[in-house]
């Protein structure tokens, strides 16, 4: 996986300014790689916990394979820039009565 530039004039034209445009998009960033870890841990947690003795390699393969295709996925903070660009993130701030 290469280095993928990101426009900046791009993404602050999606905000007010570069500093707003940057914290959104790390808090999704952040919301979305909550949810692909807990997705992750509940696929994981449905093989039984093998004991050290009985060791069953094809367990050990489907857990591998859950695991690469979670590698493969893209990073949560390539995902939320690109959603920030998109304009698929709504956010507001809070009010002094929040």
């Amino acid at each position: 996986m290469g280095i993928e530039p990101v426009d900046l004039r791009e993404l602050k034209a999606k905000a007010a300014n570069l500093y707003e445009a940057v914290i959104v998009s790390g808090q999704e960033a952040r919301r979305i790689n909550e949810e692909s870890k807990n997705e992750f841990n509940n696929l994981i947690s449905t093989f039984a916990p093998n004991s050290d003795d009985d060791f069953d390699e094809r367990d050990n393969q489907e857990q591998e394979k859950i695991s690469l295709e979670f590698e493969k996925r893209e990073k949560p903070h390539i995902v939320a820039l690109k959603k920030m660009i998109n304009e698929k993130i709504d956010y507001r701030f809070k009010s002094k009565e929040d």
